[in-house]
């Protein structure tokens, strides 16, 4: 596959696994309890998504250009969603990419996230793709509601879901820089995602943006926690306890171990390191 490099970033103070082009999936870092959807699949995306690679593969696993997809552009700041009220142009961004049957869904209202006809399209789809921003105004708009169960059940009849930047962190089940004042803060206002990988913070643009030790400041707090780092153009593929890595640079698993190259072997970090 053309333009598929998957590596893991290896920093001191990381448990990381080198990858090879086109190996198959890799076992995600000893955290057991950390896993995706049980029959369908997550793209999660770090930001700048500007390799085709990726909506080439979100659409392969959401059953091809015929397919009914929905796109979710709530993180959007109003002045974007304003611009583009009829979200022409961002339909028109899935149908360069051959895209046909698009359903774009958006609310700041949970009631309206509640209501048989907004939930109506997600029961016919195959694969949702969350749009970058604020991953706090997703949670805001679709937690606990109908909305979010329906997602889930798309995964559960072996659909996709693919987010980036926003849309990949709101994947996991703890919310990194969800808070409304700025998003420097790791553990904000806002600590719950969608939750479609359980156990797990999501931090993106984590290289571009210096952001490569951030989730320590979570993981300080939160221990039980998988802490998953991934930089812009960069990916992973999701498959309930394994992901392949896939885009133009790394991918950082934080566990609160470090692993030694030269013995081999691997060790729990003191605490507060």
């Amino acid at each position: 596959m053309k333009n598929l490099f998957p590596f893991v970033l290896i920093i001191s103070l990381f448990l990381t696994v080198s990858c090879k082009q086109n190996e198959q999936f890799q076992s995600k870092a000893q955290v057991e309890s950390s896993f995706g959807p049980e029959n369908g699949t997550l793209l999660i995306i770090g930001g700048a998504a500007r390799d085709p690679l990726f909506l080439k593969l979100f659409k392969e696993y959401a059953g091809g250009e015929e397919a009914k997809i929905i796109v979710v552009p709530t993180a959007y700041e109003d002045n974007q969603i304003e611009s583009d009220s009829g979200f022409v142009h961002l339909k028109e961004t899935f149908e360069h990419a051959g895209f046909m049957n698009i359903t774009v869904l958006h609310t700041r209202d949970t009631a309206l996230a509640n209501t048989e006809e907004f939930i109506a399209p997600i029961r016919e789809a195959s694969g949702v793709y969350f749009m970058g921003g604020r991953q706090w105004r997703i949670a805001d708009s679709y937690l606990h509601t109908k909305a979010h169960d329906e997602f889930n059940k798309l995964l559960d009849r072996g659909g996709i879901i693919a987010g980036s930047s926003a849309g990949a962190t709101i994947q996991g089940s703890y919310l990194a820089r969800g808070d409304t004042k700025a998003n420097t803060i790791m553990l904000g206002d806002h600590e719950e995602g969608l939750g479609f990988m359980k156990n797990v913070a999501i931090d993106q643009h984590i290289l571009a943006r210096n952001r490569q030790f951030d989730l320590f400041e979570i993981l300080d707090q939160k221990p039980e926690l998988l802490g998953i780092g991934l930089d812009e153009n960069t990916g992973i593929l999701v498959k309930y306890d394994q992901f392949k890595v896939i885009g133009n640079h790394y991918v950082a698993i934080l566990d609160g171990t470090r692993w030694s190259r030269e013995r081999d072997t691997i060790y729990q970090l003191p605490a507060h390191s």
